[in-house]
């Protein structure tokens, strides 16, 4: 396939739908959830496919009832447990942004683990969203430039006359490219406070498809119609 996208973002939608249409707890459609995770990575890697997001846990959903929300905190812990031999024997960097001052100390200490092991993998990068909305991205960027401002003495006019790309380094997803392709599955089409910075420029592509139904065939269809888009940023070709 020709066109393939560095960088590929999915918001992750309609586990609990799933597990309701088949008369189950919503938990049981997070745990399936897991598996369209799986492979999409490997249909990412296969595809050439650098680097592969996924938003797993917004800001918002702590607003979510507190047994769901330990459940699926606790799914997460597990998950990744689980899955670091794989990725890690796949050359996968893996890799969690968001305010991670709201998670627990194991899962933060699971993240770290798993972050320092496969630092050095220069295959697929994997980034989870973790606790993350594009509106606490934008404001905690502008208050670390700010603070660093001010930290080193410079004056207002350093601040007025930065360019969007100095901007950009302060954003929590620094070095990362943004997404070319940002994919929402249950047939909801909004971003959901998410990569709004980021994704000012990503090909957009909403499916019916619910997330736990979301594998590798409907991955590859994606970066087919990807690969059918003309990417003009505002230019005439």
């Amino acid at each position: 396939m020709n066109n393939i996208p560095m960088h590929v973002s999915l918001i992750m939608d309609g586990n609990g739908r799933w597990a309701k249409e088949r008369g189950m707890d919503r938990f049981y459609g997070h745990i399936e959830g897991v598996e369209s995770v799986r492979a999409c990575v490997e249909a990412a890697a296969l595809a050439g496919v650098k680097y592969l997001s996924v938003y797993a846990f917004s800001e918002e959903n702590w607003n979510r009832p507190q047994e769901e929300v330990a459940s699926l905190m606790g799914l997460m812990v597990k998950a990744m447990a689980a899955e670091m031999d794989r990725l890690d024997s796949n050359g996968v960097r893996f890799m969690v942004i968001g305010n991670r001052d709201r998670l627990d100390a194991e899962l933060n200490s699971v993240i770290d683990s798993c972050m320092e092991r496969t630092a050095s993998n220069s295959g697929l990068t994997l980034i989870v969203f973790l606790s993350y909305s594009g509106k606490w991205d934008i404001l905690q960027a502008a208050k670390k430039m700010v603070s660093e401002a001010l930290a080193s003495g410079d004056s207002a006019e350093s601040i007025l006359s930065m360019p969007l790309e100095g901007f950009d380094s302060y954003l929590s997803t620094a070095g990362i490219p943004d997404p070319d392709l940002i994919i929402r599955t249950s047939g909801e089409s909004r971003l959901s406070n998410y990569l709004l910075w980021q994704g000012a420029y990503s090909e957009l592509l909403f499916v019916d498809t619910l997330w736990p139904d979301f594998r590798k065939d409907e991955f590859n269809s994606a970066l087919e119609e990807y690969a059918k888009r003309d990417r003009r940023y505002g230019k005439v070709k």
